[in-house]
C-alpha cells in the first residue's frame, strides 16, 4: 500500500513513484491501480471536458481511457511517463466522438467548461483583483473555445496542462518541430481573437 507519495503541483505522482505504481500494477497490485486512477482521473477529466465541452461525455471518456490503459498495462513500458500516454488516449477518444456525431446544440463549449472548471482564486488577492483576474480568464477561455480544434487542443495541452513540447508531440502524434510551429500559429490566432475583447 502507498503510504507516502511525492506529487507534482497538478496532483500526479512524481516519476519514481509513478514507475513503482506501474510496475506493481503490472504484477497485479490492484491498490496500485486504484492509486494511479485516483491520481490521474482529475486531469484526464479536465482535458476531456476542455476538448468536448460536455460533462457526461468527459466522464465517459475519462473512464474509458483509464480502462484502456489498465487493460493494456502489460504492454506499457514503465520507463515511459504515463501522463502523455494517458492524454493521447483521451485525445483519441475525444476525436472519435467528434467524428461519430456532430456537436450537440445547446449550452456552448465555453459555458460548460467554464462552469465545470472553476479557476482557484488566491486568498491574497483583493476582491476586485480576483474579479478582474476571473474576467480575464473568462475572456481568454472564450477566445480559446472559438479557435480551430487543432489550435485549441495544443493551447489546452501547453497552457492548461503544462505539457512539454515532446509530450505534446506524443499526445497529438506530430513531430516536435510541428508542435512549435502549430503553437506559434495558435497563439497568433488567440491574440487575433482577443483583439475585440475588452480586457481589464
Amino acid at each position: 500500500m502507498v503510504t507516502s507519495m511525492t506529487l507534482s503541483p497538478s496532483g500526479i505522482p512524481a516519476a519514481m513513484d509513478e514507475m513503482d505504481l506501474v510496475n506493481r500494477l503490472r504484477r497485479g497490485d490492484r491498490v496500485a491501480g486504484d492509486t494511479l486512477a485516483l491520481a490521474y482521473r482529475g486531469v484526464l477529466f479536465r482535458l476531456a471536458l476542455q476538448l468536448l465541452g460536455d460533462r457526461e461525455e468527459a466522464l465517459d471518456v475519462t473512464q474509458e481511457a483509464l480502462l484502456r490503459f489498465f487493460g493494456n498495462i502489460g504492454r506499457f513500458d514503465p520507463q515511459r511517463p504515463a501522463r502523455p500516454f494517458l492524454y493521447q488516449i483521451v485525445r483519441n477518444l475525444c476525436t472519435d466522438r467528434f467524428r461519430r456525431k456532430a456537436h450537440r446544440p445547446g449550452e456552448s463549449l465555453e459555458d460548460r467548461a467554464a462552469r465545470d472548471l472553476p479557476e482557484p482564486v488566491s486568498h491574497e488577492e483583493a476582491p476586485d483583483e480576483a474579479l478582474a483576474r476571473a474576467e480575464l480568464r473568462r475572456q481568454v477561455w472564450h477566445a480559446v473555445c472559438h479557435l480551430k480544434p487543432e489550435h485549441r487542443e495544443i493551447l489546452v495541452l501547453r497552457d492548461y496542462h503544462d505539457l512539454a513540447y515532446a509530450e505534446i508531440a506524443q499526445v497529438i502524434g506530430i513531430p516536435s518541430g510541428t508542435v512549435m510551429s502549430r503553437l506559434h500559429a495558435a497563439r497568433k490566432a488567440l491574440r487575433k481573437a482577443l483583439v475585440g475583447e475588452e480586457l481589464p
